[in-house]
């Protein structure tokens, strides 16, 4: 059976209210959450950007929810000390807690002050970041030297089924690659382009869930709804080499000041209409997504986490 997740997004909501929204989902009937991990947000206009490894432990505390979250090791991340966060989560909430690795972007990793790799080498040290975080969840003591460098690393307190290690990817490139290692996958909806994600990681071995992230936007009118993903999705519609490489939220908000309406709607399904909704998302389902994680791209998220509750969810289940 689909899972039907809740997104918490960092980058628009504070942390005390977002964890006030995720408790909110459940009692809305959402199996799941995930949540996003920046250290700045797309978009002056979002303003927000709490530190996820902190927030994932109230929110498990808090719920009886699997959570996740999107995290990039190898430069603000060094992979040892996620893996000891992994560790550390996994050990303390058993089963419900899992970590997707990706190659990360430059508005959230240029703030070590160290340079921002072409994308090649950032996949390599994803690669590697990886293959130290697994066997450091498997009790090894790990030493390394490559793109990244540990030194008998070693985690102590880790659960004894290790927290799932997915791949986060947006291409078919990523997502064969990523089958070499990955538990499983996550991608986003892309207009129809992450089916083309899907089968590569699948057609390449690609082992475990496949997850699909749906950025939407509702509201009771379609220009309300329009109006709040113009308002705080337009930076995210900048396509490579832009979104990973553009290093603040100030050239987010330049380079996207004319972007168009129809091509905020390639990137947020937009409408006011539950029915549209669920039947985007049995679309989805139809796909063959084994997790769908739904984020409402506005900044107050009541009054969709009540429509989800009241007609979404049980659409979607019957």
């Amino acid at each position: 059976m689909t899972v039907f997740g809740f997104h918490a997004s960092h980058e628009q909501i504070g942390p005390s209210q977002l964890l006030r929204d995720v408790q909110e989902a459940e009692r809305a009937g959402f199996d799941a959450a995930m949540a996003s991990d920046h250290h700045m947000p797309w978009s002056a206009r979002q303003g927000h950007s709490g530190f996820t490894l902190s927030w994932l432990g109230a929110a498990l505390a808090t719920t009886s929810l699997r959570i996740g979250h999107v995290a990039a090791p190898g430069q603000r991340y060094h992979p040892a000390i996620l893996a000891q966060a992994i560790g550390t989560l996994g050990q303390m909430f058993p089963g419900r807690y899992w970590t997707a690795l990706g190659a990360g972007q430059a508005m959230n990793e240029h703030v070590t002050g160290d340079p921002w790799p072409d994308q090649q080498t950032r996949r390599r040290r994803l690669e590697e970041s990886a293959d130290v975080i697994h066997r450091l969840l498997q009790g090894e003591t790990v030493s390394h030297t490559g793109l990244i460098r540990v030194d008998r690393a070693h985690v102590y307190d880790r659960p004894e089924t290790p927290s799932p290690l997915l791949a986060a990817c947006i291409t078919p490139e990523s997502a064969r690659r990523a089958a070499a290692w990955a538990q499983g996958m996550i991608t986003l909806n892309q207009g129809g382009a992450e089916h083309d994600v899907q089968a590569a990681y699948r057609e390449a071995g690609g082992r475990g869930p496949v997850a699909l992230q749906v950025h939407l936007s509702w509201a009771p009118t379609e220009e309300e709804a329009l109006a709040i993903a113009r308002d705080q999705w337009s930076a995210n519609t900048l396509g490579p080499p832009l979104d990973q490489d553009l290093p603040t939220p100030e050239y987010f908000d330049a380079a996207s000041r004319e972007i168009s309406a129809d091509t905020v709607r390639e990137a947020v399904r937009i409408s006011a209409d539950p029915a549209q909704h669920v039947a985007w998302i049995s679309d989805d389902v139809a796909a063959g997504f084994d997790e769908i994680y739904l984020h409402h791209v506005g900044q107050v998220q009541q009054p969709w986490l009540d429509l989800a509750g009241a007609e979404i969810l049980p659409a979607l289940r019957s």
